[in-house]
């Protein structure tokens, strides 16, 4: 084990192929419920279909490989309201994110509290993080405060349209 301070080369310095970097190690996570409330009208409702979901977290550093989270999530089916939603995955990514919490709440610091200019974030995030965030990426989210967009419907229900 490294100390603190200690110099410890980068195995991924020169590297100018993505095909070249390590594969990120995959770590599921489950959100498959077989019934969950619905956020409408609180009664219980019934898994429809299911789906995955892979975001980008905080790499491993002493294996020097990134960390993808695979996130298994249901869609139940409301029968009384008749609309089908997604179970609320908004505590570990921002809907329509790639990226986790911990991964954007990294990059706003570097960049707001520490002052480093994006395109040298970027490259501070891979080489300390292990987790690839493109310069343009966190421009858009010092600008926006680390968040994304809110949804349209205040639920998060697709449905009928009615």
């Amino acid at each position: 084990m490294f100390g603190p301070g200690e110099y410890v080369p980068d195995p991924t310095e020169g590297i100018v192929d993505i095909k070249d970097l390590p594969r990120p190690q995959r770590v599921a996570y489950n959100r498959h419920h077989d019934h969950t409330p619905c956020p409408r009208w609180s009664h219980l409702a019934s898994r429809h279909t299911s789906g995955q979901r892979t975001l980008h977290d905080l790499g491993d550093v002493s294996t020097g490989c990134p960390v993808d989270l695979l996130v298994t999530y249901s869609s139940p089916y409301g029968s009384k309201c008749r609309k089908h939603f997604t179970i609320d995955r908004s505590d570990v990514a921002p809907p329509g994110g790639h990226s986790t919490h911990w991964v954007m709440q990294m990059a706003v610091r570097l960049v707001v509290e520490d002052g480093v200019p994006s395109r040298p974030a970027s490259w501070h995030l891979w080489r300390d993080h292990r987790v690839f965030v493109p310069f343009a990426t966190l421009q858009n989210w010092t600008e926006a405060g680390g968040k994304k967009g809110a949804r349209a419907d205040e639920w998060g229900v697709f449905g009928l349209g009615a």
